[in-house]
């Protein structure tokens, strides 16, 4: 999410798709929230409460303008700060694939949470495939980095995530990927450049 961007702008398809995911009166944690543009739109428009966590100052600040209740902490030292099931929904939305204790922190958003929402990117997508037959790393809307500049030091497919989920005891309540705000259900792992799941502990 861009500091700079309107704070007064909708949030984008991908966002409102996520945000369909979140029942109405939520009490909602936001892990690695950016400028809070999707907290700020599921209190207003769907009547949650709650709190992002971010730890870069300028998207700190932008929370604030936007009157977003914000925690600035690292997440790669985890929720210890946070008792069991605080929160109805736990939100990691392109925030998996920056962390470095990714399975651990996995586990404690079903923790801490009813219910986990996660969004990253697909690396299964099959432009991503063409491009390392291809014989380069990918870059696409969704993967925007060079391989040398980016700040993802994971990338995994919507397959991966489901092996992980089974060997966390997690169960998966709804998947699906995105591809240019729209949902796609069928064959996601080759055809949506972002993947989405909603789970809970078993």
């Amino acid at each position: 999410m861009n500091p700079q961007a309107d704070m007064t702008a909708s949030p984008s398809p991908d966002l409102l798709s996520i945000a369909a995911l979140v029942p109405h009166g939520a009490r909602v944690l936001d892990l690695g929230c950016g400028t809070g543009e999707l907290l700020a739109h599921l209190i207003s428009e769907r009547g949650c409460s709650g709190y992002g966590v971010e730890i870069n100052d300028t998207n700190v600040q932008a929370c604030v303008e936007r009157g977003v209740n914000v925690l600035q902490l690292n997440l790669d030292e985890g929720l210890a700060v946070f008792a069991d099931h605080s929160f109805d929904v736990v939100l990691q939305i392109d925030t998996l694939q920056h962390l470095r204790n990714a399975e651990t922190m996995l586990r404690e958003t079903a923790r801490v949470g009813r219910i986990g929402i996660v969004a990253f990117p697909n690396f299964g997508h099959w432009p991503n495939r063409m491009a390392v037959l291809r014989g380069r790393m990918p870059v696409t809307k969704v993967l925007p980095y060079q391989w040398y500049d980016t700040p993802n030091i994971r990338v995994g497919t919507l397959q991966d995530f489901e092996a992980l989920a089974l060997q966390n005891q997690l169960e998966i309540l709804d998947q699906f990927g995105l591809q240019d705000g729209r949902e796609v259900r069928f064959w996601p792992n080759a055809r949506a450049g972002r993947a989405v799941f909603k789970f809970q502990r078993r």
